[in-house]
């Protein structure tokens, strides 16, 4: 086993017969490696990513959604069930798995005493950020501090891990899991295991794939987080018979700094601008109501929305009155002393944008500006209208950042049972294939997004394909 002191891996891990295979380096799949270790079981974790690289997406988080029943040192207040289960009905206008939702949602009241007694520690959410103080657990150190923690669990309790690790071939007969061909230092090495757990995120870097489904369009897009999350299990899974679950275009796409690097741009190139100001296509145009809803409802329509439009490009817009009242891209804002300077900056018509401006200022109500409510600042005869927070763009400097959108994860995935286990195309779950993460999370996201849910989902549905793996190797 790994080395109880320093994690290191055996000299020859994959000369081992092992009880759990676990596919993935991230929330999910330490989670899954953690429960299945617990339980008895010999369980090795084959990462894709270099070590510095490893944790896909999870390097890049900063909180996770749990329902509780009342506040604590860190939680402002309770978050009942059934409010969360109204928060994503909203904002997946109904489009998810309802068994498996409500049981995400029950299970994650459990995620602050488990992730604690992983090592995972918390903090007071960030001001200027989602104003999640009270549905939202903001790990101490952010996503690459709470990864850490669980690997060093897993280490400690003797889960073996290799790096620079690709599952390229899957030996199923029958729904039946028999082994795994990795490719690790230019060998191949055929791991056998009595059960499979799947939990190597999604195919958003993958920029091929998304092509298929998207169109050149897929060309203009960033990917927040690892180039290495290219889909390659999920392809092999449902090209062996696996049910497949989700759109391929659906994803959760945030509108992120146009300036942001290709890959692991990260959270820090995210914008939280839009609700304090309006939001225009490369003609100058308004095409949605930044103000519909409370930013954390709202923030992951947002990379969809300036797909499609134009070039995939966007510009937020605002004035000195909103510049101080959100988290910054790591990126400063263009900026001018008027709106026809900013307009030629940002190579827009000048007229035109002026005229957007203009005629946004001149149908906005008056009101109590309020960003912590949904309050009474409105347009009236736009189309389309801003519902809340409106408030006249007319304080120079005026400042704008350019908008991509930046794919964070993927929802084509496979289809799962409570139990994680992974179905097949007839329906049959699969005796010994799992399945917790990304890879798995379209059941529950049809579409849109809540803050914190995908680490929601793949810690509840890591425990629980740990758990039933190891149990169903005891048994």
């Amino acid at each position: 086993m790994a080395d109880a002191i320093s994690g290191i891996a055996p000299s020859d891990p994959f000369g081992k017969r092992y009880d759990v295979l676990v596919v993935g380096g991230g929330n999910a799949a330490l989670c899954a490696a953690i429960n299945a270790r617990r339980e008895g079981a010999e369980v090795l974790v084959v990462e894709a990513a270099p070590k510095f690289y490893r944790g896909g997406n999870t390097r890049h988080t900063r909180n996770l959604r749990c329902a509780h029943d009342e506040a604590n040192e860190v939680l402002t207040g309770p978050y009942p069930e059934d409010e969360f289960w109204d928060d994503l009905m909203r904002v997946t206008g109904g489009e998810t798995d309802e068994e498996l939702a409500r049981f995400t949602i029950h299970e994650s009241k459990g995620l602050w005493d488990f992730m604690n007694a992983q090592g995972v520690r918390f903090q007071p959410s960030l001001g200027g950020t989602l104003s999640l103080g009270r549905t939202n657990a903001f790990f101490l150190g952010g996503g690459r501090s709470m990864l850490n923690a669980l690997y060093r669990t897993a280490e400690r309790l003797g889960v073996d891990i290799v790096y620079d690790a690709e599952a390229t071939q899957l030996d199923i007969e029958d729904g039946f899991f028999h082994a795994a061909t990795v490719t690790h230092s230019g060998r191949e090495h055929r791991v056998t295991a009595k059960a499979l757990v799947a939990a190597a995120g999604g195919f958003e870097a993958n920029i091929e794939w998304l092509t298929e489904a998207w169109g050149p369009e897929a060309q203009n897009f960033l990917i927040r987080g690892t180039p290495y999350n290219r889909g390659s299990l999920l392809r092999l899974l449902l090209d062996r018979g696996v049910k497949s679950v989700g759109d391929p275009t659906q994803c959760h796409a945030v509108a992120i700094d146009a300036r942001a690097p290709k890959f692991d741009g990260g959270i820090a190139t995210r914008l939280d601008c839009v609700v304090f100001g309006i939001v225009v296509n490369r003609n100058g145009e308004r095409f949605y109501d930044e103000g519909e809803d409370f930013w954390p409802k709202r923030y992951a329509i947002w990379g969809r929305l300036v797909a499609a439009q134009p070039d995939q490009i966007g510009y937020a817009i605002i004035d000195a009155t909103s510049i101080d009242k959100f988290m910054p891209s790591i990126f400063p804002p263009v900026q001018a002393d008027t709106i026809e300077a900013l307009a030629e900056k940002l190579d827009l018509d000048p007229a035109k944008l002026r005229q957007t401006v203009a005629s946004f200022n001149a149908a906005t109500k008056p009101g109590t500006f309020d960003q912590n409510v949904l309050d009474d600042c409105r347009t009236e005869g736009l189309s389309p209208d801003k519902t809340h927070w409106a408030r006249p763009i007319t304080e120079p400097p005026f400042y704008a950042y350019p908008l991509r959108p930046g794919i964070t994860f993927t929802y084509l995935g496979v289809r799962v049972n409570k139990q994680a286990q992974i179905l097949m195309e007839d329906g049959r779950p699969s005796a010994n294939m799992f399945a917790a993460g990304e890879i798995m999370a379209g059941n529950v996201l049809g579409k849109g997004y809540l803050a914190g849910i995908g680490m929601t989902i793949g810690a509840v549905f890591g425990r629980v394909a740990g758990k039933e793996a190891g149990t169903y190797v005891r048994n």
